[in-house]
């Protein structure tokens, strides 16, 4: 199984990458399974009609209100699993892929550095152990500030689950690897959208914010729009990653 996974897709110009440059992935690299890490409503109906499969999120799932609509009645958006669990939504959900075995996607946050939540080891290992009764196959988005948790996070899991892929920080790492017991894994995915900027937003205000310490609103940036992401291949059989490459196509 070929399974691609996009890293945060920020603002309307991600948004036109996965629409323009996905289906040509699709063609290329016969992909049967296409994971993106995104947010909010109006991006949710654009990026399934694109052909992604599954949506994962992070900390910024709340930034909508209307987020809640889709919390409750989309299967194929999840938020991070580690949040109480009377929250509304899902962390982890199993799919069905044509006549292919089904693949189960988890999404966890990460503690370092970021917003206090559930324990994001310890509240996988259970879910990864559900899961395994359904299918070998499982992808997770681990959604983390620090790399340190996030490599961490992966050696926990190697072998009981085919990749572990970091979002959140929009820097792709090039430490993409297979770990000893079969799980493939990279720190960070990076980000699809405008790369002239900070981390897609323009650099102006960031500039600003950075040399004076006041507010500033930080807008979307337009230019050198970029999808990453990365590409694994799964055995069927064994759930175990066979590759995982980086992706990084740019936006003509």
């Amino acid at each position: 199984m070929k399974i691609l996974f996009i890293g945060d897709i920020v603002g309307e110009p991600g948004r036109s990458a996965v629409q323009a440059i996905l289906p040509r992935l699709r063609d290329e690299h016969a992909l049967d399974f296409v994971i993106a890490n995104g947010i909010t409503p109006p991006i949710a109906g654009e990026l399934f009609s694109a052909g992604v499969d599954v949506i994962t999120s992070g900390d910024h799932v709340w930034d909508q209100k209307t987020v809640l609509d889709l919390l409750y009645s989309e299967p194929r958006f999840l938020r991070p699993l580690n949040y109480p669990a009377s929250t509304p939504g899902r962390g982890a959900n199993v799919y069905q892929v044509r006549d292919l075995p089904p693949v189960g996607v988890l999404n966890v946050q990460g503690r370092v550095f970021m917003p206090p939540m559930e324990h994001p080891f310890l509240t996988a290992e259970a879910e990864v152990n559900r899961l395994r009764e359904q299918t070998k196959i499982i992808f997770v988005d681990f959604h983390g500030e620090a790399t340190s948790e996030k490599i961490a996070f992966g050696r926990f899991l190697d072998g009981r689950v085919s990749a572990v892929v970091g979002t959140h920080t929009h820097v792709q790492t090039a430490d993409e690897q297979i770990l000893p017991q079969g799980t493939a894994y990279l720190s960070d995915a990076g980000f699809t959208g405008p790369h002239d900027g900070c981390l897609g937003r323009e650099i102006e205000p960031v500039l600003k914010k950075f040399l004076t310490g006041m507010p500033h609103r930080f807008d979307v940036a337009r230019n050198d729009v970029k999808l990453h992401g990365a590409l694994i291949r799964i055995d069927d059989a064994t759930g175990k990653a066979v590759s995982i490459q980086r992706v990084a196509e740019k936006l003509h």
